[in-house]
């Protein structure tokens, strides 16, 4: 027996949800009695996705963005802009960036933000990639849509120096989003102002 008189496979279940993000052992517990009591085709089902995941999904090496095939179905439309490219520390912003609907261009994904307090310096984003990429490019505009905390700031401020002598415009998007606040929690209407009323840096 596992935990509490639990059978080992349920507490062991509970142990590897309870790893995730946010979820604790409470609601990694309900979690586990949900996908116990659901029918077997369920669960194979959510196993299947969760090994699918890790095996075929990989990078797009455009982008930077998750994806299931290469370059990703964003970095290949032909509908998008590709002279305009919006800047953002993570997947989950592109997510909200899209779910804003004020944006038709390209992305690049740093995958992660300048923070000196915890070792990360620009070598260790896809800043350089990005540079690679505006060069020859028919890039005109840079849309900066960093978290408004330090380390996106910095990061932002990082990205102006180093790309306006390309004689690339660099903007920022607006601050209707709180300071400190996350991009990937931001609602969408606001999200799209910010897109529309964004400033130059």
């Amino acid at each position: 027996m596992g935990r509490s008189g639990l059978p080992e496979p349920i507490s062991r279940l509970i142990d590897e949800l309870a790893k995730l993000p946010g979820i604790g052992e409470k609601n990694a517990t309900r979690l586990a009695f949900h996908i116990f009591k659901a029918s077997e085709g369920y669960a194979k089902s959510l196993a299947g996705a969760i090994v699918k995941t890790k095996t075929e999904v990989i990078t797009c090496d455009t982008c930077f963005n998750f994806t299931s095939v290469n370059p990703c179905e964003i970095c290949r439309s032909q509908s998008r802009s590709s002279d305009v490219i919006c800047v953002v520390e993570d997947p989950l912003d592109l997510i909200a960036v899209e779910k804003s609907g004020e944006f038709k261009g390209k992305y690049h994904i740093l995958q992660g933000a300048i923070s000196p307090l915890e070792g990360i310096g620009p070598e260790d984003l896809k800043i350089k990639e990005l540079i690679n990429r505006l060069n020859g490019s028919e890039v005109n505009e840079i849309i900066v849509a960093t978290n408004t905390n330090v380390e996106g700031e910095a990061t932002s401020m990082y990205l102006a120096k180093i790309i306006k002598p390309l004689s690339i415009k660099v903007s920022r998007i607006a601050h209707g989003i709180p300071m400190g606040g996350d991009i990937e929690y931001i609602d969408e209407l606001t999200l799209g102002k910010a897109l529309r009323d964004r400033r130059e840096i």
